[in-house]
């Protein structure tokens, strides 16, 4: 009997596996990377500089950015009913210590991925809420940009626990955009990555892996 209730715990397991809903965001790739859209930060002396690597899980972006800010961009639809969480795979190999990130002249990262909802006919009308790797705030943390009311920083890593070690991270998209927006969001319609230092004038390093939504 034992046996018999083994294997049909097995089966419901494969079974719910096969459900869990996947959407991958980047493939990681020297193609990619160069169809990707590059947006430069206004105001911003230079561009970040983003490379391809890989390891044994895979490949990733490389983020360097010495007084430089921009970002990487991809237009996609998420269905946030199918597969409202974001999962984040990140490294930051050199962090932006000692600056005040809620603040305008310290409104940097070394690594963050921007979930964005178009809400209006030009680019200042989306929403966005801005998952962070922060060097200098608490997991949990979360303010409104200085720059703009309508994006979200939203501290899910920190390198007070995590510096220069992989971590991967998740996060309920649909549910902060009720949170922090107040919005009852079905899907957003772009995905974008920054490491920016063009406020504080510092150096950050970075790395981005696996960014996908699931069902779960």
């Amino acid at each position: 009997m034992s046996k018999i209730i083994y294997f049909f715990i097995s089966i419901l397991f494969l079974i719910n596996f096969a459900y869990a809903e996947q959407v991958k965001v980047f493939e990681f790739t020297e193609k990619e990377l160069s169809e990707l859209k590059v947006r430069k930060v206004r105001g911003a002396d230079n561009k970040t500089i983003y490379t391809v690597g890989s390891n044994e899980n895979g490949k990733f972006f490389k983020a360097v950015a010495d007084n430089s800010a921009s970002g990487l961009g991809k237009e996609i639809k998420i269905d946030l009913n199918k597969t409202p969480f974001i999962n984040i795979t990140w490294k930051v190999e050199k962090d932006l210590n000692g600056i005040k990130e809620d603040t305008k002249k310290g409104h940097d990262f070394a690594a963050r991925v921007f979930a964005i909802k178009k809400t209006g006919a030009t680019p200042l009308s989306n929403r966005a809420i801005n998952y962070v790797f922060s060097s200098n705030s608490e997991i949990g943390q979360s303010w409104r940009s200085p720059y703009t009311k309508k994006s979200i920083d939203n501290v899910i890593s920190t390198t007070k626990e995590h510096l220069n070690v992989w971590v991967t991270v998740k996060a309920n998209v649909k549910k902060d955009f009720k949170k922090f927006h107040d919005l009852d969001v079905n899907e957003i319609n772009g995905i974008a990555i920054m490491t920016d230092t063009d406020n504080s004038k510092l150096k950050a390093i970075s790395y981005y892996q696996n960014i996908f939504f699931s069902s779960e």
